[in-house]
């Protein structure tokens, strides 16, 4: 199943990803955007829809949930990411990668030994 959300959507999900669960006003106190309570309203009633994110009563209150994964969601959208921008090319989105000129060697000897440990190969 491909899991994709908009940008809003995203902030949104980030933080139930970090919190665990919030309600309307907890997830629009720690969004970096100044949105309308119902702004926020809306994209929980979207994301539940879509079936990303559950709720319990609380009182007056509903308390939203995650219900995919952080993860689940990084490799839907990398796939995705792989298949429309880097022609289903590992290689060429690693090439992107590592051509980075922002990497420093630090990140790049750590990205080295996750390919040699997963080559079956260990680094002297």
């Amino acid at each position: 199943m491909e899991i994709s959300f908009t940008e809003r959507e995203l902030d949104v999900m980030g933080v139930l990803w970090e919190t665990g669960g919030a309600t309307v006003a907890e997830v629009r106190e720690r969004l970096h955007d100044d949105l309308a309570y119902t702004t926020v309203l809306t994209v929980l009633r979207t994301l539940e829809e879509k079936g990303h994110v559950g709720h319990t009563e609380e009182g007056k209150a509903h308390r939203y949930h995650p219900l995919v994964q952080r993860q689940d969601a990084g490799t839907s959208a990398l796939k995705r990411m792989l298949r429309k921008l880097f022609k289903n090319s590992p290689e060429l989105l690693l090439t992107q990668l590592v051509s980075d000129r922002d990497l420093s060697d630090g990140e790049l000897r750590r990205m080295k030994r996750m390919l040699d440990e997963r080559l079956g190969k260990e680094e002297p």
